[in-house]
């Protein structure tokens, strides 16, 4: 884990729970945190996921999986953090960025709600 990459992970992590207090937390280790819904999803049987963050290689994984049901909560993201956007639930990090992170809590919060 290199030291910003951690910083960056630390930071996301604390974001993520802040963001969603009502979220369950499935793993919370070195790198990876997993946060489930408190319902269950019909097919699995298990919580329904609700996001991730991941450290890896070469950037920081902050995934929201609410996006894939309710898309437009991601209508009129910045043009900066639509361009860390890879897929339609995952952000990429390589440091800490203020502004997107304040951005990135507010729709963290709205995928929470």
């Amino acid at each position: 884990m290199t030291g910003d990459f951690a910083v960056v992970f630390a930071r996301l992590r604390r974001l993520m729970l802040e963001a969603a207090p009502g979220m369950i937390a499935a793993k919370d280790a070195p790198g990876t945190l997993e946060l489930r819904t408190p319902e269950i999803d019909p097919r699995t049987r298990q919580p329904g996921w609700f996001g991730t963050v991941t450290l890896k290689k070469s950037y920081v994984a902050y995934h929201l999986m609410p996006l894939y049901v309710r898309p437009e909560l991601a209508d009129g993201l910045s043009p900066e953090l639509s361009r860390r956007r890879q897929g339609k639930t995952c952000f990429n990090f390589t440091r800490v960025d203020e502004t997107l992170f304040a951005e990135l809590e507010r729709l963290s919060r709205a995928c929470a709600d």
